[in-house]
């Protein structure tokens, strides 16, 4: 595939030069309608800033390197994780000179201002096209292996899809979401003020708890209520009241769940993120440190069942909606390569087989050793069913173990095709974010952003590292961090190689759009009559993504796929 570097012009056009032809001329063209060819790979510095613009012209293109993402891939493995990645930070690594922050993101449908000067992304006096060419010829010398290199691709291409469903849009029917909400919360009140539901809720729980007023959806405030009664909570997580005998308790828990709707995907939500039939969301390629993706704004990864009701395909139209099943201990049975995993992993569900070959057929406890491995739980009722695994698949126990000792000494972990965890840095807690959610019942979901654990026992570890009395304790974390990162790590990169692979045979199906992914499910919007063909490129995706990470292992990648009129109907 010829491989083609393209960087914009002041004036709204591009200057191209073909990269595999050595003293190529630099080609002048005027719009995106002239990168509308087949059979290149764009080499471009931020898939984010070029690719909009060419769809909004109606051009798709096929391949693409994104320099931003392969950048931060390579200082990742090279044990930088987080420096900056722009095509100017890149060009200062390469030429010596001081690296400079990456410039801000561009707030949602902000547009330059009238005087704002063009900037193409390098220092001045040097031309954009020779820092692009320079740089893309330094991170392929870079690049350690084969896998690396198939890790840059499947980035890239995950880039291309993220920008291509943002701009078609989920399908959202605003009139359907307006009326659950209407159901659920009441009529729509006035500016600043509660619906009507809330209202009721609230007063229900000042009632019980003998008043005086106070803000129901303040955890501080709550808590001093229910002290006032002689009852002590140590916060006001939804767990912890249920086990809290009060008549307060069973309003209060109502009125938690209907606010978070009520600010996560209420009206303002509809109102700012749905327009013209379609939720648009920003999806933010590589946005994890494990490498699933992450949004900028619109919550599209965390959309409630309920909500769901409001994704209905149009008229005529259907959606494909696909899921891999047990993902992640198929995951780690084909890297670990270990024989008796995978020969379970060839069942479609593999906590059954677990279950019937060594737990006396009790699912739920073959379930709970399979993810204290993968989580590192060791203690209470995951101890005798991991000691049980531990037996019959020493080899991948111990390589969920190797991870976990590495990342306890300090050293780094990578994924299959290489995706580096951060380094053991004095920023480590502040770049790792968040722990829990995600597929397999509590996956370490580790933001880029900050923000802390989830998990308690983790929090309770930063606490007292923070503290300085236990340097232990971050050694520990670490290494559950590390133990699940290259299981998890390696099943991003599965899907990524999935949504590249189902990218490239929707484009063969007439109407068939990718329009949803998270994690390990997509969503395919398209006619009624093409549905079958569609559902046979997502299986033909999933087995070719196996294929392309892990050659000719036996485990399987089962993915169930369902042909719905609404995304509610599918689970």
């Amino acid at each position: 595939m010829e491989r083609i570097a393209v960087v914009e012009t002041p004036e709204g056009g591009f200057r191209l030069r073909a990269l595999d032809r050595p003293g190529a001329p630099t080609e002048q063209v005027t719009g995106p309608a002239a990168l509308d060819r087949p059979g290149v790979r764009w080499v471009w510095a931020d898939t984010t800033a070029i690719y909009p613009k060419l769809l909004a012209a109606g051009v798709r293109v096929t391949a693409c390197h994104d320099a931003a993402l392969t950048e931060a891939l390579l200082s990742g493995h090279d044990g930088r994780w987080g420096e900056p990645r722009a095509l100017r930070a890149a060009w200062a690594r390469l030429t010596g000179a001081p690296v400079p922050a990456d410039p801000p993101v561009r707030e949602r449908d902000t547009q330059p201002t009238l005087f704002e000067p063009f900037d193409d992304g390098v220092p001045t006096g040097v031309d954009a096209l020779d820092v692009l060419a320079a740089v893309h010829a330094a991170q392929v010398d870079r690049m350690p292996d084969a896998a690396f290199r198939l890790l840059v691709a499947v980035e890239s291409a995950g880039a291309l899809a993220a920008a291509e469903m943002g701009h078609v849009g989920l399908p959202w029917r605003a009139d359907v979401h307006d009326a659950l909400l209407v159901e659920l919360l009441g009529e729509r009140a006035g500016p600043g003020m509660p619906p009507r539901r809330l209202t009721e809720l609230a007063a229900q729980v000042v009632a019980a708890l003998g008043g005086p007023v106070f803000h129901v959806d303040s955890p501080a405030e709550v808590i001093r209520a229910f002290a006032r009664v002689g009852i002590r909570l140590p916060s006001t997580r939804s767990w912890v009241l249920k086990d809290v005998d009060h008549p307060a308790v069973a309003p209060l828990l109502a009125h938690k769940e209907l606010y978070r709707l009520y600010v996560a995907h209420g009206w303002n939500w509809l109102d700012t993120w749905v327009s013209a039939g379609r939720f648009r969301a920003e999806y933010v390629a590589g946005g994890v440190v494990t490498g699933r993706w992450a949004t900028r704004g619109g919550a599209a990864l965390q959309i409630p069942k309920v909500v769901r009701r409001a994704v209905v395909a149009d008229p005529g139209h259907v959606l494909v909606c696909a899921d891999a099943g047990q993902l992640e201990p198929r995951i780690l049975a084909a890297m670990a390569g270990d024989h008796r995993l995978a020969e379970a992993a060839r069942d479609a569900d593999l906590y059954a087989r677990l279950a019937a070959e060594a737990f006396g057929g009790d699912r739920q406890r073959a379930k709970i050793g399979m993810l204290a491995a993968m989580y590192g739980q060791t203690s209470g009722e995951a101890a005798a069913p991991l000691a049980t695994l531990r037996r019959r698949f020493p080899v991948a126990l111990e390589c969920v173990e190797q991870a976990a000792r590495a990342g306890e000494e300090g050293r780094l972990v990578r994924s299959r095709l290489g995706r580096t965890c951060p380094s053991p840095s004095v920023g480590w807690w502040g770049a790792v974010g968040e722990v829990g959610g995600g597929g397999e019942g509590g996956s370490a979901e580790w933001g880029a952003g900050g923000g802390g654990f989830q998990d308690g026992q983790a929090q309770a570890d930063q606490q007292t590292d923070a503290g300085g009395r236990d340097g232990g304790s971050r050694a520990r974390a670490r290494g559950r961090f590390t133990r699940n990162f290259v299981v998890q790590a390696t099943a991003a990169e599965w899907a990524l190689a999935l949504v590249a692979g189902l990218r490239r045979e929707l484009m063969a199906i007439d109407g068939a759009e990718l329009v949803f992914f998270q994690h390990d499910e997509v969503i395919v919007h398209c006619p009624a009559g093409v549905a079958e063909r569609v559902t046979a490129a997502v299986a033909e995706a999933a087995r070719r993504a196996g294929e392309l990470l892990f050659r000719d292992t036996p485990v399987l990648f089962p993915v169930g796929a369902v042909v719905v009129d609404s995304y509610a109907d599918a689970k």
